[in-house]
């Protein structure tokens, strides 16, 4: 079962550096995919390296797609149905919680940004809900510090 606050407690470790037993993707179209990754599974989220589509990290040459790619994270983690890898819906803002993830469109047709929600303060707005994210580096930054076109919630339900 998803421990958020093992999500969390991971993501406030390696925010601001990178975990030597993952590949830091950043020079290579960024790092928050393989961030989020790396917290949900360290929030007791298993790989899935057993039947497709796959998520999974052994190397940074022998991992899915999903486990890096904002597309591909987005479209494994919402059709998911295995028991294995992390599974999500897409909510509104009152249905999110710590451990759940963002991913924003800043701008183009495709979103490209992943990042972990690690606080919720008060009633739950862009101003009150916090992010920590690697690529562009941040610890607890509100979400409505950032500029985007669009902006989805996905709910973790394992």
């Amino acid at each position: 079962m998803y421990n958020r606050e093992k999500a969390v407690e991971y993501a406030y470790k390696w925010w601001n550096k990178r975990n030597p037993l993952f590949f830091n993707f950043d020079g290579y179209g960024g790092d928050c995919t393989n961030f989020v990754s790396q917290c949900l599974y360290y929030g007791k989220i298993e790989m899935n390296t057993i039947s497709p589509p796959f998520w999974f990290y052994k190397n940074s040459y022998n991992r899915s797609y999903s486990w890096t790619g904002v597309v591909e994270f987005f479209n494994f983690i919402t059709t998911n149905t295995s028991t294995l890898g992390p599974r999500a819906k897409v909510v509104t803002i009152n249905d999110i919680e710590i451990g759940d993830v963002v991913q924003m469109l800043q701008s183009g047709d495709r979103f490209h940004h992943n990042l972990l929600i690690t606080k919720i303060q008060g009633k739950k707005s862009l101003e009150n809900i916090y992010v920590t994210c690697h690529t562009n580096d941040a610890k607890d930054k509100r979400l409505s510090d950032y500029y985007f076109q669009q902006i989805r919630f996905l709910k973790i339900l394992n």
